[in-house]
């Protein structure tokens, strides 16, 4: 059998007794696909942090410089954005767990 016959034997959750096609065996029955390798939970502990550290210490998602403006003899305060000098955030832990993307379950509320 090819790909579509390890679907019909209880592999794929998306099959049903009642849509005809190949008889399914009691393992069908499952909500749960099988994980593709031994032993991989379906859940992301961690994660890369989106933000950044600045000089300062400082933790943050953008950086922003007040820089004065000398326009037709007025002063004026501007914002410009600081790119230089910040460091990622790093590995951040996720509580509670999430479930990872690639996982194929739905999730429903009854």
């Amino acid at each position: 059998m090819g790909a579509s016959g390890s679907k019909a034997r209880g592999l794929w959750p998306f099959t049903s007794a009642a849509g005809g096609g190949v008889p399914e065996t009691a393992g069908a029955e499952q909500a749960l696909v099988r994980p593709r390798g031994l032993g991989v939970p379906p859940f992301v502990f961690t994660r890369r942090g989106s933000m950044f550290y600045d000089e300062d210490g400082d933790l943050a998602h953008e950086f922003y410089e007040e820089t004065i403006v000398t326009k037709n003899g007025q002063k004026r305060a501007k914002l410009r954005r600081v790119y230089k000098n910040l460091i990622p955030q790093g590995i951040v832990k996720l509580d509670p767990p999430r479930i990872h993307v690639d996982f194929p379950v739905i999730l429903y509320e009854v």
